[in-house]
């Protein structure tokens, strides 16, 4: 490779990072939580995109007392390259205390 193409891949890696998954993870989590004004509660999933990542999120949506049923909500973030939000949306709202239906057992 000639020095002006290493330059150019070094220019376009630097306007570009890339993320790890870990990082991407963080990233949607603390930006959900800015939009959303709720409290996180953890990252439940993380995926590659082509131009980025889908990282899922639990958020508290209402405190309740027992705490078995707080509300409960699921976020998919998609986060760019450069640790950006591009786009949310809220695709579940649960009971705490009510879990996953297993079809399977």
């Amino acid at each position: 490779m000639t020095d002006r193409r290493q330059g150019a891949a070094r220019a376009a890696t630097a306007r570009a990072p890339q993320l790890t998954a870990a990082e991407a993870g963080r990233s949607g989590l603390a930006q959900v939580a800015e939009l959303t004004g709720k409290e996180p509660e953890s990252v439940t999933g993380v995926e590659p995109l082509d131009d980025g990542w889908l990282v899922t999120v639990e958020m508290v949506e209402d405190r309740r007392i027992p705490s078995a049923t707080d509300l409960l909500s699921t976020y998919e973030a998609e986060i760019g390259v450069d640790g950006g939000l591009l786009a949310y949306r809220r695709v579940r709202r649960y009971s705490r205390g009510r879990g996953d239906s297993c079809e399977d057992a």
